[in-house]
């Protein structure tokens, strides 16, 4: 399999790499930048102008744009936004489902310096106004079908000046230029912000990403998508949410590479039809929809899936079960990635260049210096589980939440950015996941991963997947509690239960095996794939649901 060149030695690329030489190099002398000149521009003027950039299908539609033709778009549209009055620094939202307009509207409203935003298709009335109230939004671009959410909630937003219709879009456009310069800002200047999903009671955080963070959002690309210009690659995330922003959207096309989307709900038959026709070579997809398509895995002798290459997974960390399937049905490894809308890209990430543990979240991208701490910022010994920290800053790392500082500066601590997930680090280097920091289950005396729990329920043959919680008990402090989706033909049973125990003691630890078991249909899971833990406990304990937009359910 192919490599970047520089990460042949990724230990040595580690060692040498600068942030400081690697923007010089990327943005050259100027000190002025937009992200869209090395997203679109460049691109779109030179050696790629006539190749296809976008594949879209929807349902028996399907459109293709060159790289040129998106570029052509995203002017035209910032040339009206402009004669909306949209100036450097106004919030220009997209409301959308995953359509091409999205695609060259979000590059158009960057390039005159407006901040982009994108809210996930799914969202209803409250969740809207969270968002667009919380942003104070100049104008919003949505469809008839999706407006139908926001005028209940109109009059509540006095500073969204204007509600464009993409219905009306394309005739509207016409009339406008063709050719426009990008408006250069400050490297530390927003360029997008994104909402991530609220824990309990707390308000929406809307998280906001610099233009000089595409220089890390290029890299990381490149290093652990492992893309090259010849790639058909397919990012199945949508655009409401960060990964489909930035590698479903900025990044791949800095890289010249033609890339799909499918505008459609979740079908195992479809996404493998899509694979065949388009010969898709890479995929950055989540772990939920794996173990969706491991529920079909007998229809895959049904199609010709040889082009893929390569794929990556997002959104969670993957169980062993998850990549013993992909290993076993694709003939390919998986390479997992680590990272936070708060990080504004990559992180942690497995290449194509290192040997993979099962299991890990893998090793730092160059230039980042990650660590486990403690809560006072020391660092933790090898194997030893504590918080999860980045050295700051690093090109891509948010600027702000928005309009609260107080919740920005909770990141910071001792010289950390605390990331809020737990985890440990080997003697060579690898990290591995643990849960996230409110997650860790204290059950008598000892400090549980509810992750390392799902990870062995999942690797028994009768279990899909599985969500572990910490339940009350005044013997224990806690004691482990599990929900398990079964495979399909494995039925729930008393018998079964007492299996799933003695598996996890066997696999695990003795200590570490839920002592209650609930078999459900399914999981609560937010729109990134994540199983949301807060959920299964406050069900579990009559406890306030707290925010719900951005569950899938």
């Amino acid at each position: 399999m192919k490599t970047i060149p520089n990460l042949k030695n990724y230990q040595k690329t580690y060692n040498d790499f600068n942030w400081g030489k690697a923007a010089k190099k990327f943005w050259g002398a100027n000190k002025k930048i937009n992200l869209t000149t090395k997203a679109i521009d460049e691109p779109s003027l030179g050696k790629f102008k006539n190749k296809t950039a976008l594949f879209w299908e929807s349902g028996e539609t399907t459109r293709q744009l060159t790289f040129f033709e998106i570029y052509l778009l995203a002017n035209q549209f910032g040339n009206f936004l402009k004669s909306l009055g949209v100036k450097k620094g106004d919030r220009v939202f997209f409301f959308l489902p995953r359509i091409p307009d999205i695609y060259w509207g979000f590059l158009g409203a960057l390039k005159i310096g407006a901040v982009g935003g994108t809210l996930f298709p799914a969202f209803g009335s409250q969740a809207l106004l969270d968002r667009l109230g919380n942003s104070e939004a100049k104008v919003l671009i949505t469809n008839k079908e999706l407006y139908q959410r926001i005028q209940p909630i109109e009059k509540k937003l006095p500073n969204l000046k204007k509600i464009v219709l993409v219905e009306n879009l394309n005739k509207t456009l016409s009339h406008f230029p063709v050719s426009l310069k990008p408006t250069l800002v400050d490297p530390n200047d927003p360029a997008f912000m994104l909402y991530t999903s609220a824990t309990g009671n707390t308000p929406v955080c809307g998280i906001v990403v610099p233009h000089k963070g595409f220089l890390q959002q290029h890299l990381t690309a490149k290093w652990t998508l492992d893309l090259h210009e010849n790639d058909i690659y397919w990012c199945t995330a949508d655009p409401g949410w960060v990964t489909g922003v930035v590698y479903g959207l900025l990044a791949p096309w800095s890289l010249g590479v033609s890339q799909i989307v499918f505008e459609g709900r979740f079908e195992a038959k479809k996404w493998y039809q899509l694979i065949e026709k388009y010969q898709v070579s890479v995929l950055y997809t989540a772990p939920t929809a794996l173990r969706m398509l491991e529920k079909e895995e007998k229809i895959i002798r049904d199609f010709d899936l040889s082009s893929l290459r390569q794929i990556n997974s997002v959104g969670e960390a993957l169980t062993p079960a998850s990549i013993k399937w992909v290993n076993k049905t694709f003939k390919l490894p998986i390479y997992d990635t680590w990272w936070q809308t708060e990080t504004g890209a990559m992180i942690l990430a497995n290449y194509p260049s290192l040997p993979i543990k099962i299991g890990s979240m893998g090793r730092p991208i160059p230039g980042i210096k990650l660590a486990i701490v403690d809560d006072r910022g020391k660092s933790l010994p090898t194997e030893q589980i504590g918080h999860l920290a980045i050295k700051p800053p690093w090109p891509s790392m948010m600027i702000d939440v928005w309009q609260n500082k107080k919740r920005y500066n909770s990141y910071f601590k001792n010289g950390w950015f605390y990331s809020g997930d737990k985890a440990s680090c080997d003697q060579d280097g690898y990290f591995w996941f643990s849960g996230r920091a409110d997650d860790i289950i204290k059950t008598s005396g000892e400090r549980v991963a509810p992750f390392d729990i799902e990870s062995s329920l999942s690797d028994h043959p009768a279990v899909l997947e599985a969500g572990v919680i910490g339940k009350p008990d005044k013997t224990r402090g806690e004691i482990i509690k599990a929900f398990v989706v079964l495979k399909p033909k494995h039925k729930p049973s008393k018998e079964l239960k007492e299996r799933l125990q003695t598996h996890v003691k066997k696999n695990l630890a003795g200590h570490a095996y839920p002592r209650e078991i609930d078999f459900v249909k399914n999981l609560p899971k937010n729109r990134s794939g994540k199983i949301v833990r807060r959920i299964l406990k406050a069900k579990e304990l009559n406890l306030p649901l707290g925010d719900t937009s951005t569950l899938i359910d």
